[in-house]
């Protein structure tokens, strides 16, 4: 794992891959929490897996080495950075990580959770380069449902998640029911273990849901 600067001026995570399987490129899209342990241990597994992963610090602007604790005091501290963010900020940072990757990859992914749940969902609509997506409970995702996404992506929602009722999860259907829509047994953040809704048996079956969209895209 290193430390690199992309174009638009920010450092993000580079991992290269060490997988036997070489499955191309993959931007990893942070939670509100910032590049923390939780996210650079997801650029490991996914390195593990074959891709070679960026996964940018997109709340660098705000302050260095950004990251906020998984306390109330930590989800106002991220929040406050996703206020301070645009939207075209973030799509230029994303495409800057995906032309990173695409200096030495031809396919190249991109996947988030929670924040980054939605910027998977943006990048897929805004970003060129992108092969395919798969957006972690991105609750903003909403926000976005005139745009439609020029890249194949799935979403993945847990059906017991408090900050995204199941009428949010059906408005994304409606929009766009031609996008795979994943419901799981679980709570808001089941991918992470690093919080109290991780739910290891869902999170398998979404990882494995992933890779499976990667590699037939």
């Amino acid at each position: 794992m290193a430390m690199i600067q992309l174009s638009t001026g920010i450092p993000a995570v580079f991992v290269p891959a060490s997988g036997a399987k070489r499955r191309g490129g993959l931007v990893v899209a942070q939670e509100i929490f910032g590049l923390n342990d939780n996210i650079r241990a997801l650029c490991d597994r996914f390195a593990a897996d074959g891709f070679d992963v960026v996964a940018p610090a997109y709340f660098d602007r705000i302050e260095a080495g950004f990251t906020a604790p998984y306390d109330p005091d930590g989800i106002q501290k991220g929040l406050s950075a996703v206020r301070a963010t645009s939207w075209d900020q973030v799509t230029a940072d994303t495409q800057a990580a995906i032309e990173q990757l695409a200096q030495s990859q031809s396919r190249i992914f991109v996947t988030g959770f929670c924040w980054g749940g939605t910027v998977a969902w943006v990048a897929a609509c805004r970003c060129a380069g992108v092969t395919a997506a798969s957006g972690f409970y991105g609750r903003m995702i909403n926000m976005f449902l005139a745009e439609t996404p020029k890249a194949p992506i799935e979403l993945h929602y847990g059906d017991n998640d408090p900050g995204i009722p199941l009428s949010l999860v059906e408005e994304v259907r409606a929009a766009h029911s031609a996008v795979p829509i994943h419901l799981y047994p679980a709570g808001h953040g089941f991918f992470s273990d690093r919080g109290h809704d991780f739910d290891p048996t869902q999170s398998d079956i979404a990882w494995g849901r992933t890779l499976d969209l990667f590699d037939r895209s």
